[in-house]
């Protein structure tokens, strides 16, 4: 075991302390803020006595905080006598001292502390003497910087996240995307600008808009690092709605030595943080964007802020459109593309999690349907992935990765590529939740040789943007209704709405006039049947809704009844015979009609009044990506013979039991 995994095992058996008290999913929220600040104690040490000399020097004459940072000479200090060591040496008033040393911290760090929520801790830990067992043995692990970098500080916090996210796997998957998946992500993301990334003095930012406990953007950062280019620039920049979720982040940057300011969000109420209502980059771009933003969940808090934005158009952050209220994964990925780079400024990639839904999901104009569209018509959509199922920790279904980019390479331009990694995986020995597989070394090669080759076979399909549209045109069938006033059909004019909204009065005028009708035989030609019924009905000077609620009772729709034409003598359509089909893209609308409709229902008719917004062609324009389709091979049913014997084997062996009783 090496020394950075010794000292995590350490800290997590710290965690024994808190057994009986705290669930095991709360451990974190007692462990994780002690971490940090033991780290930041170890790096105040060394210059603890020389920031509480100029502390004491020149508090209550000019502002300290300047001066104080400069003489820590890591952008933070303490201010207060207690540092670790000394808070075990008075274990009667631990709390009451604790409490001086964490507000004896500057402003940026007692902001992440706030976030952690750390104070309910306290409450809980004042009982039982536990805050001085917990510090006491805290201090048997050395996180002085002398004896661990922040690299290693970093790989031991990460460690310790990973195994509380396990452990708590109720909101693991809120916050904690399994490595492997990362890993993947990250490799297809940056493999094609391994050139590029190799450039000495190279400078990037990668950029999350959901980045939970920021895992997505250190892994990101170390995989430049370690596999392209170690003296690489990365600045890494996050938003996360969650307040401890962003207060443990903060913190992994501020222990790895990265700008904890360029994590942002985590305010208390959940309300002002949201990337979607409340984008705290505004303005700013970014060279790779990646994210795992929620997927299923309601937009209803951003909804206002949203549909605000979406009336700027193009130049907001939503202007190809907004999904269902009831699932924003795909305004997340228009706001990643909001913040790639212009072309002429170098351009962006993108790598995002989605799950099946922004596939498919939605008709032609619809608020999907138009942000695929112009995912594809920009020419933005690079490849998709299909993972195993059973890869993250709170939820079994299958995902994807969609990769975006405004740069794409000459091959791939007016490309999709969709890669089929549902195969490539290894079990895991021990489940972790909902999490059975994982997307092993093998597994990756396997997917990155498929994306980097470029080529089609079973699990590699390459397409045309265009291959993804089609033209959803409305048909139409005539109304064809007969009419008879009857007791039966008297009835169910009474059931009309803007019937009963009327005088009783009135209602009974109506039934007698109904219930004198002249004539009670079966019409099938409404023309003939308004003849009687305005002749018979003239008196009562029927408005226009409520002469169409009564004839609306009285009629039934009959296929043998002549067609209802208008005032001009056209068909009038019936709404319920309506129906919708989707015509290939480049295939002629007329001719897809008069083969594939006519045929079979000759009365029917294309409506050509249902036409695109954009181009005014007849029929709305969509965009579907049936993943599952393109690669669906056949099996063919099991012989019968076989079926039979597996049959006859079951009923001799449910016999044999039966005797046996």
């Amino acid at each position: 075991m090496n020394d950075f995994s010794k000292k995590a095992a350490l800290i997590w058996n710290i965690a024994d302390i808190l057994r009986g008290g705290w669930k095991q999913h709360e451990y974190q929220d007692v462990i994780l803020p002690l971490l940090v600040l033991k780290r930041l104690d170890a790096i105040l040490s060394d210059s603890k006595e020389k920031v509480l000399d100029k502390y004491n020097e020149y508090k209550g004459k000019v502002d300290v905080d300047p001066i104080l940072k400069k003489t820590s000479g890591v952008g933070f200090y303490n201010v207060s006598p207690y540092d670790f060591k000394k808070l075990t040496e008075d274990h009667t008033h631990i709390v009451k001292n604790f409490h001086n040393y964490l507000n004896g911290y500057s402003d940026n760090i007692r902001d992440i502390f706030d976030k952690f929520n750390f104070d309910k801790q306290l409450e809980r830990l004042e009982g039982g003497n536990m805050l001085y067992l917990i510090i006491q043995e805290f201090n048997k692990v050395d996180l002085h910087p002398d004896s661990v970098d922040n690299h290693q500080m970093g790989l031991i916090f990460e460690e310790l996240l990973r195994k509380f996210s396990e452990m708590s796997n109720e909101t693991a998957g809120e916050h904690y995307t399994p490595r492997d998946v990362i890993r993947l992500m990250v490799e297809v993301l940056f493999t094609p600008d391994e050139k590029l990334l190799k450039k000495p003095h190279v400078i990037k930012t990668v950029y999350d808009p959901a980045c939970g406990t920021g895992g997505m953007l250190t892994i990101a950062k170390d995989y430049i690092l370690n596999e392209i280019n170690k003296d690489a620039s990365v600045y890494l920049h996050g938003q996360e709605l969650n307040s401890v979720t962003y207060a443990i982040a903060k913190s992994d940057m501020l222990i790895k030595g990265e700008d904890p300011e360029l994590i942002r969000g985590g305010e208390k109420n959940h309300t002002k943080a949201s990337t979607l209502s409340n984008d705290q980059f505004f303005g700013e771009s970014f060279d790779y964007g990646l994210s795992n933003p929620p997927y299923g969940v309601d937009w209803k808090k951003d909804k206002d802020a949203v549909e605000k934005e979406a009336t700027r158009g193009f130049a907001g952050r939503f202007g190809a459109g907004t999904p269902r209220i009831s699932d924003g994964q795909l305004l997340f990925l228009q706001h990643l593309v909001s913040k790639m780079r212009p072309t002429k400024d170098g351009g962006s990639r993108v790598g995002i999690v989605h799950n099946g839904s922004p596939l498919f999901t939605g008709d032609a104009g619809s608020g999907e349907s138009e942000i695929r569209r112009w995912l594809l018509e920009k020419d933005y959509l690079e490849a998709i992935i299909a993972l195993p199922d059973q890869l993250f920790y709170n939820t079994g279904i299958n995902t994807y990765l969609w990769f975006v980019s405004n740069r794409k390479s000459p091959e791939r331009q007016g490309k999709v590529q969709l890669i089929d990694g549902r195969e490539f995986y290894g079990k895991l020995r021990k489940t972790l939740g909902a999490k059975r597989k994982e997307v092993d070394e093998e597994g990756r090669k396997q997917i990155m040789k498929l994306y980097t080759d470029f080529k089609e076979n079973e699990h590699s399909k390459i397409f045309d943007t265009t291959d993804f549209a089609y033209r959803q045109v409305t048909i139409e069938r005539p109304l064809r209704l007969n009419f008879q006033v009857s007791p039966e059909r008297s009835e169910l004019v009474k059931e009309e709405k803007v019937f009963q909204r009327q005088k009783p009065t009135i209602q009974e005028e109506i039934l007698g006039a109904l219930s004198n009708f002249p004539d009670k035989k079966l019409f099938t030609d409404r023309e003939k049947f308004l003849k009687v019924f305005n002749s018979h009905m003239k008196e009562l000077k029927l408005g226009a809704p409520l002469k169409k609620a009564i004839l609306n009772g009285l009629s039934e729709q009959d296929e043998n009844a002549e067609i209802c034409r208008d005032s001009k003598g056209n068909p009038e359509p019936d709404g319920n015979l309506r129906d919708q089909e989707n015509v290939p893209w480049g295939v002629s609308v007329e001719e897809y009609f008069k083969k594939e409709v006519q045929p079979y229902v000759e009365d029917a008719w294309l409506n050509e009044e249902v036409r695109d917004h954009k181009d005014n062609q007849v029929g709305k324009v969509g965009y579907e990506i049936p993943f599952t389709r393109y690669f669906y091979t056949y099996e063919p049913p099991r012989d019968l013979e076989e079926i039979e014997k597996d049959i006859e084997g079951v009923e001799n062996e449910l016999l044999t039991l039966l005797k046996q009783l």
